[in-house]
């Protein structure tokens, strides 16, 4: 004999909804629970009744969607919240991570993260091959930082949150360092917010696909890049005038050394020295080989350091770029303004083409309407006929056209009578 569950059991037309406030499908409910997805489905359209133990974890598992999200609430403000005056510190500048730590001095900042990088790479049992020169693997080990989906998945858990809450906290944990990189790439700091306004509405467009993507940050720091260094931003009016720089001397000159590299190279500078990936990495975010890219960032390095000689430093050129890039004090929209803009931009696109739709409908429709039913050939153009001789001018009547003269003079009196005016 089966039982109904002791937990209320929210109707039919809710059940779907709280499901989804926890950003789980109908498979994983299924696996979970310990049904099938045919049944999870019956459930959640009313057809059937959750029934026994296997009901009782369904009906635990949705009433308890409430309870997750409202503790989840506080670390969700904290991370749409962060500080808009961090510090921009070189090991901390450009890359999405948490917030920087007080100034070490610079010999116990370097040995202890070489000794943490050392004790991880010892740990993992497999270590990598690098493709670096020995010297310049040496100072990447000294700023690198852990990746950024390991502090995002530590700082709120991705399950427990909503699709709104879930956007604007990877927005906050982003948004800030995505404008300076930017900057960095195209020189303007209205392209650069505007840059990445559209990176994260494409990805609220496309949030299931983002959501699942194993680096979100990833994901919308490329589509960022992307619209940054679009080559036709320079036929926008607003683009054509250049902007005031930045007011240091030594900061001029490097954005000047920046935008005078090929854009190709400029990412590639930006991802490896300013963000710190590796050169497979690098390489994989800009669709390239490894080989292309290390051809780009060599000729990279070589341009600036001919340029300004005292970047050939790998440890220098991190520093001058956190530099550069944290001196603008650039900051991005709020993440429900960005949201807000990526949905009144699809409503404006569906209607746009609902609207040429119709358009469509009714040009056919008139057509079809205006159209003739039947074929009428075309009248062929004269022809010139050769050999008649031509009309000469009216002469002396023959015999034969004396006689039809006055045949006609004569039936004309034996016609019908005619009306002739009169004088008065």
């Amino acid at each position: 004999m089966t039982r109904s569950p002791a937990t209320p059991l929210p109707p039919p037309e809710e059940r779907r909804r709280l499901r989804e406030s926890r950003s789980l499908t109908q498979d994983q409910l299924a696996r979970r629970v310990g049904v099938s997805r045919e049944t999870v489905r019956a459930w959640e359209s009313g057809r059937t009744a959750p029934r026994g133990r296997k009901g009782e974890a369904y009906a635990k598992l949705l009433t308890t969607t409430t309870a997750a999200t409202t503790t989840t609430a506080t670390a969700t403000a904290t991370a749409t919240n962060p500080e808009p005056t961090e510090p921009f510190t070189p090991a901390r500048s450009l890359t999405p991570t948490e917030p920087a730590k007080s100034a070490e001095p610079s010999g116990s900042s370097e040995s202890s993260e070489s000794a943490e990088s050392a004790e991880s790479a010892e740990s993992s049992g497999s270590p990598r091959r690098s493709t670096e020169p020995p010297a310049r693997s040496a100072a990447r080990r000294a700023v690198r930082e852990p990746p950024a989906r390991s502090s995002l998945k530590e700082t709120v858990d991705p399950a427990s949150l909503t699709p709104a809450q879930a956007f604007d906290a990877l927005y906050a944990f982003c948004a800030p360092a995505l404008v300076r990189q930017a900057y960095l790439l195209s020189g303007r700091r209205d392209l650069a917010r505007e840059s990445v306004e559209r990176a994260f509405q494409l990805a609220w467009e496309r949030w299931p696909e983002v959501a699942r993507d194993r680096d979100p940050a990833g994901w919308v720091r490329a589509a960022a890049y992307e619209w940054a260094l679009a080559p036709w931003h320079r036929f926008r009016p607003r683009c054509r005038h250049p902007e005031p720089p930045p007011s240091q001397p030594v900061d001029r000159a490097l954005l000047d050394a920046l935008l005078r590299l090929p854009p190709p190279h400029r990412r590639t500078l930006v991802l490896y020295d300013g963000v710190g990936l590796d050169l497979p990495e690098t390489a994989a975010e800009t669709e390239a080989s490894t080989s292309a890219t290390a051809s780009r960032l060599l000729h990279a390095h070589e341009t600036l350091a001919a340029r300004l000689p005292e970047l050939s430093d790998p440890l220098v050129l991190h520093r001058r770029l956190a530099e550069l890039a944290s001196a603008e004090h650039l900051r991005s929209a709020e993440p429900p303004e960005v949201r807000d803009g990526s949905e009144r931009r699809a409503r404006l696109r569906t209607r746009a083409v609902i609207a040429f739709t119709v358009a469509l409908i009714g040009a056919t429709a008139l057509t079809l309407h205006t159209a003739p039913t039947r074929y009428d050939p075309p009248v062929p153009p004269g022809e010139t006929v050769q050999g008649v001789p031509p009309r000469v001018a009216p002469g002396p009547l023959s015999g034969e056209e004396r006689e039809l003269r006055a045949k006609l003079r004569e039936e004309l009196l034996h016609g019908p009578e005619r009306l002739a005016p009169q004088s008065r």
